[in-house]
């Protein structure tokens, strides 16, 4: 292999040199094969209980629905709980479950509603682990190899998932349905003895008491709804993953309907988007460096409308494993880029929240996604839905390729802690409040509107960081005077908000006053119900 050629392998390997994600790296591949073996039998089992398309793909929507409904709870369990504790706690609870369902596939005692139920069950066990899991990421590498590791994981995923299925259809041969089922059941055990070896680093000792879940879930969403880089990100995600989400749905009814093939050859097309993702792996970070983060996911886009054209035109095997692997190469390029755009908008403090977000729009659309194209494939047949999703991924390529990505070298999104803290007449009750505070501003006529503008951004960081109401008013009487209001749940919260504030949002702020007449005057108000301080 050349130099010029090694170079992306290398870029995506680089993580692999930092001995703990190196071995968990391992560990989670191994565990991974299991999972897709789980998966794979799960939609096979399926066919043979039930083969209609919207059943079949009902086994698609119990492994991403659980991800929807609890991601941003996980995302909050992941920030207010040791996340190394939780993930350990999470991984012993999926393995029993997935023994208990192998003994009742062995027992000959599995139905589509309990094949359903297990499914979701776990599914509801990875949704709560995932986010703490990607949150651990930065632990486990420097800033500088953060995106190696996520294409790294995004390598593990696919190469696990070239193995897994191929390997579940020789098994389901070899010793009977209930097998892959057992294997998925001992699978973690390598995750579970890294995590219990591992020491992450301390973390620094709380100023203040860690939030309360229903309020941490609160401040997640309020982050993800005013922080334009998450929204961009959760934008394309939605475009991208209701169409994608087809042929992942369809894909078992495939190949034993329009195929008419057994489940070694449903493995093959499985293998076969795994391979598809591992070599787009490597490629991905020579065409991020060609084309950009946002177009690669729109050849990403482009390739998976491709792909699912060829699934409908499919009905002999090379042609399905050619459409298979386009679409394997699109998905990687598109999730990895698509996961590494969420990382780097995220500052530490609501990083499991902000990924839960991530993770909740993904799965969800899966869902949807799933549902819509077993439904259409009933009404429709096989090929019309695959004919209706590609040119459905064309059309959302157009609609959303305005919301722009992030990647490479993130903001310093590290706290800087240059707000002072507020001037007390005497103590003032942690639970108090609602808060409000104003921001006095002076600004000559030839700045204002260069201001009004700079507190439009000001203001999405206000919200973003803990405020549920904001505005700007005008005295009246001195048309340079203009007063910032916002109002905060709660004075902790408001003493959170302190510790939130970024470097960046500090440039930010450093440009605004270079506008003023005069530094800007804050004051501090806690609603009059409560007791007065002192």
């Amino acid at each position: 292999m050349s130099t010029q050629a090694a170079r992306p392998a290398a870029a995506a390997a680089s993580a692999l040199h930092y001995q703990v994600f190196r071995w968990l790296w391992i560990a989670t591949v191994v565990s991974n094969v299991g999972s897709w073996m789980y998966n794979a039998a799960s939609g096979w089992l399926m066919t043979s209980l039930n083969p209609s398309p919207l059943v079949v793909s009902l086994v698609q929507v119990a492994t991403s629905l659980p991800l929807f409904l609890f991601a941003l709870p996980a995302g909050a369990l992941a920030d207010i709980l040791d996340k190394r504790r939780l993930i350990l706690a999470l991984e012993i609870l999926t393995s029993v479950f997935s023994a208990v369902f192998a003994l009742l596939v062995t027992l000959h005692a599995a139905t589509p509603a309990l094949l359903l139920l297990f499914t979701f069950l776990v599914g509801i066990l990875g949704a709560l682990e995932l986010p703490a899991w990607q949150a651990i990421v930065p632990l486990l590498v420097p800033q500088s190899a953060l995106s190696s590791a996520v294409a790294s994981n995004s390598v593990g995923v696919n190469i696990s998932r070239v193995i897994g299925p191929a390997l579940c259809g020789v098994v389901i041969l070899s010793f009977g349905i209930a097998a892959p089922f057992w294997l998925d059941a001992v699978s973690n055990a390598g995750v579970i003895a890294v995590i219990l070896w591992w020491r992450p680093p301390a973390r620094p000792a709380r100023a203040l008491p860690p939030e309360h879940f229903r309020s941490a879930i609160r401040t997640g969403v309020r982050y993800a709804r005013n922080s334009r880089p998450l929204r961009a990100t959760l934008a394309r995600a939605v475009g991208f993953f209701l169409f994608a989400s087809a042929y992942w749905a369809l894909l078992p009814v495939l190949a034993r309907t329009q195929l008419h093939g057994g489940p070694t050859l449903y493995g093959v097309l499985l293998g076969a988007i795994g391979a598809g993702a591992v070599g787009g792996a490597f490629l991905l970070p020579r065409m991020r460096g060609r084309s950009g983060v946002d177009g690669v996911v729109m050849l990403g886009e482009a390739g998976t409308a491709a792909a699912l054209l060829l699934f409908g035109l499919a009905h002999a095997a090379p042609i399905a494993i050619l459409a298979c692997l386009l679409a394997g190469v699109s998905w990687i390029i598109v999730l990895a880029s698509l996961n590494v755009s969420a990382q780097v908008a995220l500052p530490e403090w609501v990083r499991g929240r902000g990924l839960a977000a991530y993770v909740s729009v993904f799965f969800g659309t899966m869902s949807a996604g799933s549902v819509l194209w077993g439904w259409a494939a009933d009404r429709t047949g096989l090929p019309a839905a695959h004919y209706l999703a590609g040119g459905g991924a064309l059309l959302a390529l157009l609609l959303t390729r305005h919301w722009k990505l992030h990647s490479g070298p993130a903001a310093d999104l590290t706290p800087s802690m240059h707000w002072p803290e507020p001037v007390l007449a005497g103590e003032v009750e942690e639970d108090a409040g609602p808060v409000m505070v104003t921001v006095e501003y002076h600004v000559s006529a030839e700045n204002r509107a260069a201001l009004l503008e700079a507190l439009g951004r000001v203001g999405r960081e206000r919200r973003r960081d803990g405020a549920y109401a904001w505005d700007v008013f005008q005295d009246t009487a001195h048309p340079e005077r203009l007063l910032e209001t916002f109002l905060v749940d709660s004075w902790l919260e408001h003493l959170r908000q302190h510790r939130r504030v970024t470097h960046a949002d500090r440039a930010q702020q450093d440009d605004l006053e270079r506008l003023l007449r005069e530094p800007p005057r804050v004051t501090h108000y806690v609603a009059a119900r409560t007791a007065p301080p002192g």
